[in-house]
């Protein structure tokens, strides 16, 4: 059966896309328009996770979290335009498993829902793990974490799925129309100098790193996740 989220949003654009996005994912997804009313289809809807704005009419998120907390231990994923690390600390506090902060990619949505309904025990893998090792490298897709010579690195969502999708097929040569089409997709505006500057960022968080791989400009052609 499919799993069932609550997008509690008031921006009509916001939550069209996220059920949207979410549907296609193969999950059910209600959208509650204020607090008030994210509350009422909490207790009729009975999700399986929740996607809550903080900055809501009639009752903020932060009150609809604290409403919920009070019956249930649904997973619950925070959307706010504030950053702040005092913010995020708050709403963790108060009960939240996740914070995603405005403006967001969908695809980094979709992979934190995943995430979190498995630890929560609620989601069944629909794939294989997007998790890949190599020496001094981790590149995980699934909490959009990468991990270089034993420390984390902050890296935007893109430029993680850039290299998940590389080396995934290590040694592999993609051009950039390939890349532009199987990490952009429809979302892309733009040229393929997109892919150059990913690359190059990509390159400055890696280089020297290990002797074992290495991001290959493949003249004339494209680029590759190089396996020694």
């Amino acid at each position: 059966m499919a799993k069932k989220i609550l997008i509690v949003e008031d921006d009509p654009n916001i939550s069209e896309l996220l059920r949207m996005y979410l549907e296609k994912e193969g999950y059910t997804a209600k959208v509650a328009n204020d607090g008030g009313e994210g509350v009422d289809q909490f207790r009729l809807f009975q999700p399986d996770l929740m996607l809550l704005d903080i900055m809501l009419p009639v009752m903020d998120g932060w009150g609809v979290l604290r409403t919920i907390r009070q019956d249930s231990q649904i997973p619950v994923i925070m959307l706010t335009a504030k950053g702040e690390t005092s913010d995020k600390v708050f709403g963790l506090k108060q009960g939240a498993d996740d914070y995603i902060t405005k403006p967001f990619e969908m695809k980094e949505v979709l992979a934190r829902v995943e995430a979190v309904l498995r630890r929560a025990g609620g989601e069944e893998p629909k794939e294989k793990s997007r998790r890949l090792v190599f020496d001094k490298l981790v590149i995980d897709l699934d909490s959009f974490e990468l991990i270089v010579d034993g420390k984390r690195v902050e890296t935007p969502p893109k430029e993680m799925e850039l290299l998940f999708h590389l080396a995934s097929s290590p040694n592999r040569v993609y051009t950039r129309n390939q890349l532009l089409d199987e990490v952009w997709g429809f979302d892309y505006f733009g040229d393929s100098r997109t892919v150059d500057v990913h690359i190059k960022r990509l390159r400055e968080k890696l280089e020297g790193i290990s002797e074992k791989w290495s991001l290959k400009t493949v003249w004339g052609v494209g680029y590759k996740f190089e396996v020694l």
